[in-house]
């Protein structure tokens, strides 16, 4: 009796969720987007190297509508002194743009703005600079992420 009472409790709700998977459009992002947005905008080294994959195979995330497009490091220089600060810039810009466009943008500035930070640091500690050149691109990194932090 209760599994026969199963089966009929199940039929409509097959087909109220066959009904409203039809009746979605096409271009609907998919239910997790905010989760990958959080995912590749976290401060963590994982998260910037996940976000960098994503960013090399974008038409795989088609389906999400993420904006990509950037301006690097707006009219800053992208390689400040030689540093290359602009994947970077690059994933700050898809933080901003993208949580603009969900509406959760001031929720989310200032974990974007850390974010931005990390990424630049790890820029200066990732390619073997002398503790003189590695001084000048953490002070180049503090000078951005404050500029961005104040103006962004």
């Amino acid at each position: 009796m209760i599994r026969r009472m199963s089966a009929i409790l199940a039929i409509p709700a097959v087909t109220l969720l066959t009904w409203a998977v039809a009746a979605a459009p096409a271009s609907a992002a998919p239910i997790d987007k905010s989760h990958v947005l959080s995912s590749w905008t976290q401060t963590s080294a994982s998260s910037y190297n996940t976000f960098i994959s994503a960013r090399n195979n974008q038409s795989s995330w088609s389906a999400y509508g993420f904006n990509w497009s950037t301006d690097y490091c707006s009219s800053s220089p992208d390689n400040p002194l030689g540093f290359p600060f602009n994947l970077s810039c690059a994933r700050h810009d898809f933080g901003y743009r993208n949580y603009k466009a969900a509406g959760q943008f001031s929720a989310n500035k200032p974990r974007l703005d850390s974010m931005f930070y990390e990424d630049l640091k790890r820029v200066c500690g990732s390619h073997g600079y002398s503790t003189s050149k590695k001084a000048t691109c953490n002070s180049l990194a503090w000078t951005y992420y404050k500029t961005v932090k104040q103006l962004g």
